[in-house]
């Protein structure tokens, strides 16, 4: 019963896909990889992102450009692990988000990347489309890996919170006999990585070496955490069309002597306090893990602000549970397609404030004739 899961997150730095296995009481990951994402389109993607601005031709040749990016990394997929189509039932696709607006007057979220182009090309059903049914019911669509890490990572005796550190960072808290929280607590990578982008040319801060050259000034500090998102209450979820370049520039416009360097350890700091706020909160007697997932685990740096600021937690990674860090939405996404096909509810109203708990999920059938 292998099920592919596709995801490309916030930071647009590639495809994730993860191969489960849901044939055993304990859903296990045979395989994952993970393929780039192609400069010119992560830039495409960005720009759009960040402006909220486009053409409707441009909107459609975007869709069909990922829908196919998908068909290709699956079949590369599929090809370097010897597998056969017939032996996947089906891929759960969460698509790019490239707006979210859970909040509006009239909510939505849109992804993009065609699956029935994903369904064509590999010959396999897909699921995709995942938010929306939680947002008919009154929800923000989102998180929705939290019903996931429940399944994997809870236990009966201590407080596990799920750190996923991506674009943006969020939140699962699993604590026994209580109902299961979980939230966007801000920005995890996406601020780190369009700042060095911007000044240095480069994806992400590796090692966090640049960020470790500055020193984080607290008067910016103060005034990026006053940001009203971090107050609100959850239900709460959030992405690159508030947490952007044009939202920080606005925020350096008081701070215009600030080195680079001082700007990155700031930001990295950012992310540290802006979680750290959420945990604090949690009241338990019960041993306290915060298991870390995402690119943000391999920051250095962000690893050991969160250790210093939870002296009360012990800091770990999903690695060290089964589950490499780096594979935990992907394979979320074959759990959440899982559940579709078997017309399982797969959100939790306590998360996202759905008036109640549905199948999430789009399926694309596989048609007998697969198209070159």
């Amino acid at each position: 019963m292998y099920y592919i899961g596709v995801m490309s997150g916030t930071s647009l730095d590639g495809v994730d896909l993860a191969l489960m296995d849901f044939s055993t009481v304990q859903p296990q990951l045979i395989h994952a990889d993970f393929y780039p994402m192609p400069s010119e389109l992560r830039q495409q993607i960005s720009a759009l992102c960040n402006s909220g601005e486009t053409t409707l031709q441009a909107l459609g040749e975007l869709d069909h450009r990922l829908g196919l990016l998908y068909a290709d990394c699956i079949k590369h997929f599929l090809q370097k692990y010897h597998l056969s189509p017939t032996q996947i039932t089906a891929i759960g696709c969460h698509g790019q988000t490239i707006w979210h607006s859970p909040t509006s007057q009239y909510p939505f979220t849109m992804q993009i990347g065609d699956a029935n182009l994903i369904a064509a090309k590999t010959g396999i059903t897909t699921v995709a489309d995942f938010r929306r049914k939680d947002m008919a019911f009154g929800g923000q669509g989102a998180p929705l890996v939290p019903a996931f890490h429940q399944a994997l990572f809870s236990k009966p005796d201590q407080a596990t919170v799920v750190l996923n550190i991506g674009g943006i960072s969020n939140i699962s808290c699993l604590l026994p006999n209580e109902e299961v929280i979980g939230y966007d607590t801000g920005p995890g990578n996406t601020l780190l990585d369009a700042w060095i982008e911007k000044h240095q040319g480069k994806a992400y801060d590796k090692d966090a070496v640049w960020a470790k050259s500055g020193t984080v000034n607290q008067a910016l500090l103060q005034d990026l955490l006053a940001e009203p998102f971090f107050a609100l209450p959850p239900p709460k979820s959030t992405g690159r069309e508030l947490f952007n370049l044009a939202w920080l520039n606005k925020k350096l416009e008081k701070h215009t002597a600030l080195q680079p360097q001082d700007v990155q350890a700031t930001l990295v700091e950012l992310t540290a306090q802006s979680i750290v706020a959420q945990l604090n909160q949690i009241q338990t007697d019960l041993p306290r893990y915060l298991l870390v997932c995402g690119g943000g685990m391999k920051n250095t740096l962000l690893m050991t602000r969160l250790a210093v600021l939870l002296p009360d937690w012990k800091v770990e990674t999903t690695n060290d549970y089964g589950l490499n860090g780096d594979d935990v939405e992907a394979a979320a996404f074959a759990w959440l397609a899982h559940r579709r096909l078997n017309d399982q509810p797969a959100n939790l109203p306590s998360v996202t404030g759905a008036k109640s708990a549905v199948s999430l999920g789009a399926i694309y059938p596989k048609e007998s004739e697969i198209a070159q």
